[in-house]
């Protein structure tokens, strides 16, 4: 299966037109998801970064004693992320940043985990920003992903290729082959996989956990 290119214009432009309707669109669809991530997360604690933090749908799902640090591209979509801290007094957001998830602005090992939710679809190289991920959690720490896995056969696959010649306009890619992710683990040795299981509704998206040894 191949995937459609993404350029950060694409991403920027998309996410634009998303912001105002985007918690509207895909809180209730989503939320299993982020509800699964955040709390892989909150059993770890400490240090977190979260990479595509979006409107800040999943913080009010942090623990207090989560310390968040949130990036996105998008800067309609954090502001947005920035009222929600705001308004539900979130005291343990460190921080909400404008940054390009393929290159983050944080030293080696500077947090104790990592969580993408639904980002890997979005970002022009997933490898690149698999790869700042591991470079930035410690070691022992670990990354909380959740992701649509793109269908290889049948009905579903079909209309995700026809969707997929929409992405630049979606924002997103509609085919994501688990190879991407799988294949990256296969070539590092410092990674580990501790969990892969789909996540409702209807199994659309899959959670992923891993450690960095």
């Amino acid at each position: 299966m191949t995937t459609t290119s993404l350029s950060h214009s694409d991403v920027e432009d998309a996410y634009a037109r998303w912001a105002p309707v985007y918690d509207a669109a895909f809180a209730a669809v989503m939320g299993p998801g982020r509800k699964a991530a955040a709390a892989a997360i909150n059993r770890v604690g400490g240090r977190v970064l979260d990479v595509g933090i979006g409107t800040g749908l999943e913080l009010p799902l942090f623990a207090d004693h989560v310390k968040v640090t949130g990036i996105d591209l998008s800067e309609p979509m954090l502001e947005i992320a920035h009222r929600r801290v705001a308004d539900l007094g979130l005291s343990n957001i460190e921080a909400l940043l404008v940054m390009d998830a393929m290159s983050l602005n944080f030293p080696a090992a500077s947090f104790d985990a990592v969580i993408g939710p639904y980002v890997l679809t979005v970002v022009p190289d997933p490898g690149r920003t698999l790869d700042e991920m591991a470079r930035v959690v410690k070691p022992g720490g670990e990354i909380v992903l959740v992701n649509h896995i793109g269908a290889t056969k049948g009905p579903v696959a079909t209309i995700e290729a026809w969707l997929g010649k929409r992405a630049h306009k979606l924002g997103w890619r509609p085919q994501f082959p688990w190879p991407i992710i799988g294949d990256w683990i296969d070539r590092r040795d410092d990674i580990e996989l501790l969990e892969r299981r789909d996540v409702a509704p209807a199994r659309l998206f899959t959670l992923i956990r891993m450690r960095r040894k």
